[in-house]
């Protein structure tokens, strides 16, 4: 079994960012940590000496988005690279046995939905990038900026009524999901809405689940 999070950074734009990224990481049981909003520069991949391996793409000129993964020392010897496309999609490739990957991991940062163009953009960027690869496991993870909610018609059929309840339109994503036949993970398990949440307002009043994983293929 491989465990995979997501974590958005805010920013690892510094040396000292990312000590405290690796130090904070190590007090969890982990894989790989899916990150987004690393804004950084320029690209850097780095292997330590306690054998975590950690990539992180660049963000765009106005100092938005950026990707990256952090990738645990049980895993680090089946992960070589991770490919950043634009500043918001990223995928990281596991080789389990032999040369070819046998999981993709999809890392995205989806833009908030004050820009319905860039939106719609970024959700066609993702299926296209999605249906190029062709790994018999592909996990897409990450913030996604958009809040899913359980099932609310009979075509969605990948997405269970576990969801935490939102009042607005859900965007893309949800269509994304029935067009490509893939499956809503949030919602597959029974939990208390106290803990479906993945963004909390500074004031603590507001929550919202905005970080989604979405798989191809149920993995039993």
């Amino acid at each position: 079994m491989v465990t995979i999070c997501t974590y958005n950074a805010r920013t690892l734009a510094s040396e000292s960012l990312i000590e405290d990224l690796l130090m904070q990481a190590r007090r969890i049981k982990y894989h790989v940590i899916a990150m987004a909003e690393t804004r950084r520069r320029h690209p850097s991949n780095a292997v330590y000496d306690t054998g975590e391996k950690l990539f992180l793409g660049t963000c765009n000129n106005r100092r938005v988005g950026g990707l990256g993964a952090l990738v645990n020392t049980s895993l680090s010897m089946n992960i070589d690279s991770f490919e950043q496309h634009r500043t918001k999609i990223g995928r990281l490739p596991l080789k389990i046995c032999g040369s070819k990957p046998a999981l993709t991991i999809i890392v995205v940062y989806a833009p908030t939905s004050n820009y319905d163009e860039e939106v719609e953009a970024s959700s066609m960027d993702l299926e296209k990038f999605y249906r190029e690869d062709h790994t018999f496991f592909e996990g897409i993870i990450g913030d996604f900026n958009a809040k899913i909610g359980p099932r609310r018609t009979s075509e969605e059929l990948h997405i269970v009524t576990h969801g935490l309840e939102c009042k607005k339109e859900a965007g893309p994503l949800p269509e994304f999901i029935v067009t490509t036949k893939t499956i809503h993970g949030n919602t597959q398990f029974l939990k208390p809405h106290l803990q479906r949440w993945t963004w909390e307002s500074s004031n603590g009043e507001y929550h919202n689940e905005i970080d989604h994983i979405i798989v191809n293929r149920k993995f039993c």
